[in-house]
């Protein structure tokens, strides 16, 4: 284990927020039982927000930033754990309040690891990562309600994005047909190669919003909020689900009580930071067991630990298609 490691660390000087790469020691590390080697973070549209400092992510500074990470066990004093063991760790204050995934090394809590699934590399863990993972989160509870693939098409908002294109992927992989929402027409191409079968405009669904549309989709996805969110869960038929996982548009929702008292849908709430183990554990399995390697190779771009920082205004300007995996 090396004395002294790079990182990149967020400071905050009264207003004023300031993105550095540095030099740590290993007694710079937050307080935890298992110490991990890391050797890949992504870049998700929250650690764009983060680094940005356009949200208010950071809780704590200085803050290594990087909501996911994957890699070895260099040290633990937990016994679930060892040394040598392939883990991965997405959530759980990673960047808010407790040292990220930017850095060669973390020091963190051994109840928030899981175990690298047999199935995936550290990169292709992070090519999936929390956009993935959440995607996963929002395909499981719309079969928790019962939205199976004979209930009709599922909407996919933000498509082109981290949770969209995975959330399209497994979709179509599991008998869906999938209508992918993007406001970059010119990658329709892109999502129907991940198996969307209609790709819609965005600006379908960013007009002011009706108590009632004409019924379209049995269910859906949203990473978006905002109008869009409020326009999918419009035109959902009735007894379907919509799970909202992201506010890439917006934290607001207009809409009425129309959707859910007349046709009975549900909005189903996803948070992927706090996710008991036992479910966070469901979803990679079901990962590893429903998302094809030859997908994540499509739709993911790596970059170098000192590409963090353009990657993450890239993504917060919704420049960025798929996934990006850093290599550290």
């Amino acid at each position: 284990m090396k004395s002294r490691f790079k990182a990149i660390l967020i400071r905050k000087d009264g207003d004023k927020q300031s993105v550095d790469d540095v030099e740590l020691a290993l007694d710079d590390l937050m307080p935890g039982d298992v110490t991990v080697a890391v050797t890949h973070s992504t870049v998700n549209y929250k650690d764009g927000l983060a680094l940005s400092g356009r949200a208010p992510i950071v809780r704590r500074f200085p803050m290594i930033p990087g909501i996911d990470l994957a890699g070895t066990v260099e040290h633990s004093t937990n016994r679930d754990f060892k040394e040598g063991d392939k883990v991965l760790l997405n959530g759980f204050g990673l960047s808010e309040t407790h040292y990220g995934g930017y850095s060669e090394y973390a020091r963190v809590k051994a109840d928030w690891l899981v175990p690298l699934p047999k199935a995936f590399t550290p990169a292709q863990a992070m090519a999936i990562g929390t956009a993935g993972y959440t995607a996963m989160l929002s395909v499981l509870a719309l079969e928790d309600s019962g939205i199976n693939p004979e209930r009709g098409p599922i909407v996919v908002t933000g498509a082109s994005g981290g949770v969209g294109s995975i959330a399209v992927a497994l979709l179509a992989k599991l008998g869906y047909r999938v209508i992918a929402s993007t406001g970059r027409q010119h990658e329709a191409d892109y999502l129907k190669r991940l198996g969307a079968s209609e790709v819609i405009a965005r600006s379908e669904l960013a007009a002011e919003p009706r108590p009632l549309g004409k019924e379209r989709w049995a269910g859906g996805v949203d990473s978006v909020g905002s109008r869009t969110l409020a326009n999918v869960i419009a035109s959902t038929s009735y007894g379907g689900a919509v799970a909202a996982c992201g506010l890439a548009g917006g934290m607001d929702l207009p809409l009425s009580v129309a959707p859910f008292i007349l046709r009975g849908v549900s909005l189903l709430g996803i948070d992927s930071v706090q996710m008991p183990m036992p479910r966070r554990k469901q979803a990679w399995q079901r990962l590893a067991q429903d998302l094809d390697a030859s997908t994540l190779a499509h739709i993911t771009t790596a970059l170098p630990l000192s590409g963090v920082r353009n990657a993450a205004a890239d993504i917060v300007a919704g420049k960025v298609r798929g996934r990006l995996v850093v290599e550290i």
